[in-house]
């Protein structure tokens, strides 16, 4: 038996490097003989740059950046071997890198996320794919273009801060200043986030509340992106109002297109080209995925659906191991998942689950996959003989 192994990583726990060997582990168990592939995947969140790294090579670049707080840290972006870069917003702008109780969404800024940029360019990186998953900000990308030069000024002619608080201060787009080198760098930004910039669907309503926004704040954020977008209409010519997946990380992905001439493509699609997903996808015979939770939005534009709609035209059955499986995680089924197996399958607190117990849970999921995959194909054969 030929299986291709293709799983994001689990969030906060196991890497998908580390989700494949434990997958492996469970399928050996059962079938000693499988030929077993790997690839990294991941949706433009956290883990994107390891898994692309990990799938066609490359290398760990290392460089100080701003966090969404306005500390500097140790962040890292990766360079491809065409010489191409990736980024992932989350290693300079991403929820974990705020304490819970020091989160400010009014202050959070993406400047660190236009220093990963830059610092990217000054390693001579002319195609720079970013993945916007996973942020702690709702600036609409400012602070990302205040890394990058470009200035902007309140109705006094003065610049304005840092963060999504005090974006309707904003009265003047200054590009004077701005990285000459953007005009010859492509920049392709990874997202399977599909909302608008603002409104009832918008970046500040959806997400807003999984940052910490009161209603009162998701409210007024909302308005200052609107503001945002108005203004970027006015003088520089572009709607991002209406932009298909502009709302991503908090207006990042329609900071990204205004601000630097970027483009939005499907996260998952991205890196499963990145990865020759194709080639192997047809050698398989069978296909496992996963993540850290399979609920209802996993059937809707993240690493499940990516690989299940792959793999369709091969006709190669695709399986999927959760941490855990949530609310409307039969969603996935329509989706061409053909069977679905939780690693927590019983009462144990989320530490442990997610920590010393993880790897473990895992392989044991994988090998009560696999117990099942063998019966039915016992079952197949026995019919076959009457």
């Amino acid at each position: 038996m030929k299986i291709l192994i293709a799983s994001d990583s689990f969030k906060g726990s196991l890497s998908s490097t580390q989700v494949a060997r434990n997958i492996s582990e469970g399928i050996l168990r059962v079938f000693p003989d499988a030929e077993i592939k790997y690839i990294s995947v991941a949706d433009g969140g956290e883990g994107t740059v390891e898994a692309i790294i990990s799938s066609i090579g490359g290398k760990i670049i290392n460089t100080p950046a701003m966090g969404p707080d306005g500390k500097i840290f140790d962040s890292f972006f990766g360079i491809l071997e065409d010489g191409s870069a990736v980024i992932e917003m989350a290693a300079a702008s991403g929820l974990p890198l705020v304490p819970e109780l020091e989160r400010d969404i009014m202050k959070a800024t993406t400047y660190g996320t236009g220093q990963l940029l830059k610092a990217a360019m000054d390693h001579g990186c002319r195609r720079i794919y970013i993945g916007v998953g996973g942020s702690a900000t709702n600036d609409g990308g400012i602070g990302m273009a205040q890394a990058l030069g470009i200035s902007f000024a309140d109705e006094k002619g003065e610049e304005i801060g840092y963060g999504g608080g005090l974006l309707e201060r904003i009265e003047k787009i200054d590009l004077s200043n701005a990285d000459e080198r953007l005009s010859g760098t492509e920049i392709i930004v990874m997202s399977d986030v599909t909302n608008p910039l603002c409104g009832p669907f918008g970046a500040s309503a959806v997400y807003g509340p999984q940052k910490g926004a009161s209603p009162e704040q998701v409210e007024l954020l909302d308005k200052g992106l609107s503001h945002l977008a108005k203004i970027i209409e006015e003088e520089l010519y572009i709607d991002i109002r209406n932009r298909k997946g502009a709302g991503a990380a908090g207006g990042l992905g329609g900071g990204l297109v205004a601000f630097t001439g970027a483009s939005i493509r499907s996260g998952i699609d991205a890196v499963l080209n990145m990865s020759g997903f194709e080639e192997k996808a047809e050698w398989a015979d069978l296909i496992i995925t996963g993540e850290g939770r399979i609920d209802f939005q996993s059937a809707y534009g993240k690493v499940i659906s990516g690989i299940a709609q792959r793999a369709e035209k091969y006709n190669v059955p695709v399986a999927a191991i959760a941490g855990s499986l949530s609310e409307g995680s039969q969603e996935v089924y329509k989706i061409g998942i053909s069977c679905i197996e939780a690693a927590v399958c019983r009462p144990m607190p989320l530490q442990e689950a997610m920590g010393e117990k993880a790897g473990e849970l895992v392989s044991d999921a994988a090998e009560r996959l696999m117990r099942n995959i063998k019966a039915g194909i016992m079952l197949r054969d026995s019919t076959l003989v009457e």
